[in-house]
């Protein structure tokens, strides 16, 4: 079979799948949730956490040895 030439009805029948799921689950309603209050912390702006790296560098003769 050809895609090719069946690629028209492959699209509509994909966008009659999508229509009918969306209007099939458009009626339903979602479960009330818990309203909880969202509780916004201000990090601080100007610590930054840094790491330092002190370690001795490798030689040419060493990195060739690796």
């Amino acid at each position: 079979m050809n895609i090719a030439k069946n690629m028209e009805a492959i699209f509509v029948a994909a966008i009659v799948v999508a229509s009918a799921t969306t209007f099939a689950t458009a009626a339903v309603n979602q479960p009330a949730a818990a309203i909880t209050p969202v509780i916004a912390v201000k990090a601080e702006a100007t610590v930054m956490p840094t790491v330092t790296v002190t370690a001795k560098r490798l030689t040419a003769a060493e990195k060739a040895a690796l």
